[in-house]
């Protein structure tokens, strides 16, 4: 049977819909950096995805050609993820999409090198014509998060994200988005296949400690 991600590791792709602190491990992936509404037709976000997914799929069947991955065992690709942000906003706004700036991404197994991926961008670049300059090999390390299974539209997630935000604050943490750690989504469902008010996304935000410091009177030292 192929190794399945989301069989066996539930913690990190079926949460329950009410909110949980998970670490996450560093992982690698391969990512198409874009913006703009991921809804636009024929745009840069449904290009990225097409490029992600030949990518993947080139890397899982790559056993039946003469390329050898070493340590390589059959697997289901892993769900489409993404890393979401837009400037000057904190967190996500869903109220102007065209703003949205996004990493997409598939995760790869552990056994998948630099060497391996760039094999594939060339076979997908050779043997389907499909631009894959722009996709990259990176290296993701989230660290401690609090996530959720959101259930529904992707328009309704500011309820699951609310949620998200008083577990955070009723156990002593604080939202830690920056730069460099992002409002994360993990797409469980096929909107092709799944009316919109039974789809499955992880959301995951990044999370720190929340520390009081104490107030000292130095007039009695």
């Amino acid at each position: 049977m192929a190794f399945d991600f989301k069989k066996y590791y539930k913690e990190f792709y079926m949460p329950k819909a009410k909110p949980e602190i998970v670490d996450v491990p560093k992982a690698n992936y391969i990512a198409m950096r874009g913006e703009g509404n991921p809804n636009d037709e024929g745009g840069e976000y449904q290009r990225a995805v097409g490029v992600l997914y030949s990518i993947a799929y080139t890397l899982k069947m790559s056993y039946k050609t003469d390329y050898c991955i070493e340590g390589f065992f059959e697997y289901v690709v892993p769900p489409l993820e993404g890393f979401w942000w837009q400037d000057g906003v904190d967190g996500v706004s869903y109220d102007d999409k065209s703003s949205f700036q996004w990493i997409s991404v598939i995760r790869l197994p552990d056994f998948v090198q630099k060497k391996d991926f760039d094999w594939a961008v060339s076979e997908v670049m050779r043997k389907k014509g499909v631009d894959c300059s722009d996709a990259e090999f990176m290296t993701i390390d989230e660290g401690i998060c609090v996530q959720i299974m959101h259930i529904g539209s992707f328009d309704s997630e500011p309820e699951s994200v609310a949620l998200l935000d008083s577990f955070i604050a009723d156990n002593g943490y604080k939202n830690d988005m920056n730069s460099h750690r992002l409002h994360h989504e993990i797409y469980l469902s096929d909107p092709r296949k799944c009316g919109p008010e039974k789809m499955k996304t992880v959301i995951r935000h990044p999370i720190k400690k929340s520390y009081r410091r104490n107030t000292i009177d130095t007039d009695h030292i």
